[in-house]
Order: C-alpha cells, then structure tokens, then sequence
C-alpha cells in the first residue's frame, strides 16, 4: 500500500472526496484527515487522525525499547565479566536490574514521543498551522486509478506527497472488525 497525502483548506470539500472514495470501495480504515481544527473536523464527520496518533508515542516507544534491549544486555554483559553472577544470588539481580531497565527505557521512550509530533507528519507543521488540512489516503495499485479520478475532479486539493501506508493486513482486519461489530447485539 501507497500512503498518499494531499493538502486544503476546504472541509467541505474533503467530505464530499471522503464519500466519493467510500462509495468508490475504499474504506474507512484508508482514509483521514490530520489538522489541528479537531472541533471542525469532527462537525463535518471526517475521518480525523486519533489524537494519539498525533504524536510520536508509537515510534518513541520502538527507539527505548531498542535503547533499552541495548541496556539490558550491556548490564548483563557487564556483570557477567565482572563476576556478579558468582555471588549468592547468582543471576537474579542482574536479570531483575535488566528488566527494570528495559522498561524504564521503553517508558521513557514512549513518554518522550508523547511530547513530539508524529515522525511521519512533521513535514506538515507549517501547513497546518496556516490552517490547512492534511488529508490522506493509503491505497493498494488496484485503487490508485480510483484515487486519481476522484482528487482531479477536485482542484481544491493539492498532492503534497505520498509515504509509507498502514500495512494492509491492518486495514483489512479492522474492516474485518468494522463488520464483527455491525452483526453483534
């Protein structure tokens, strides 16, 4: 999948696009819309960018988690060759030191990203803080023909690049979902 991203000041305009995508077969899970008028984008029934997903939690969290795993195996290491291990308590301080730090790390990690906007959107800063939206949509090649045809019949957009797309087996299970819940009580 294709991550494509397109810029507006017209929410009026993205929820005509949203439906046409919609009624075309891309799904919800494709499609949304990052902007920093919440408020707004909520009165047009827009697919907006979780909050969460605003910031950088997920991708802080993966670098401490690394920085952490790095950690881990350097106090392990490290007291291994230092003869730690040989006391009375053998290998359980260190093992328990190295797991309090591999959290520790992975925490402070996540708790960094929650301060930083997304890796991914940080290109957009200055368009939204002009006021404009950032609308994107993430198709597989069967579905780039149906996008084409629907953004050229809205000049009002404008393609300010494309990236890297959820993985398709995500989109596909939360559709999965989307469905299971339509058929519960």
């Amino acid at each position: 999948m294709v991550r494509h991203y397109y810029a507006t000041a017209d929410l009026d305009d993205l929820e005509q696009v949203e439906h046409e995508l919609e009624a075309n077969g891309i799904t919800e899970p494709q499609i949304h819309v990052l902007s920093e008028q919440d408020g707004a984008v909520e009165t047009h029934h827009l697919h907006e960018v979780e909050p969460v997903l605003k910031q950088d939690v997920v991708h802080s969290t993966e670098i401490g988690a690394f920085v952490g795993i790095l950690v881990a195996c350097a106090v392990l290491v490290i007291g291994y060759l230092l003869g730690l291990t040989e006391g009375p308590g053998g290998w359980v301080p260190l093992v328990f030191l190295a797991i309090v730090l591999l959290g520790f790390c992975t925490w402070e990690g996540g708790f960094i990203g929650i301060q930083v906007p997304n890796v991914n959107f940080k290109r957009f800063q200055g368009l939204l803080h002009r006021g404009r939206h950032v609308f994107f949509v993430d198709v597989e090649q069967e579905q780039e023909g149906l996008l084409s045809r629907v953004i050229m019949s809205h000049p009002r957009l404008h393609a300010v690049g494309t990236g890297e797309a959820t993985p398709s087996w995500v989109v596909h299970s939360q559709d999965n979902f989307k469905r299971f819940m339509k058929f519960m009580p």
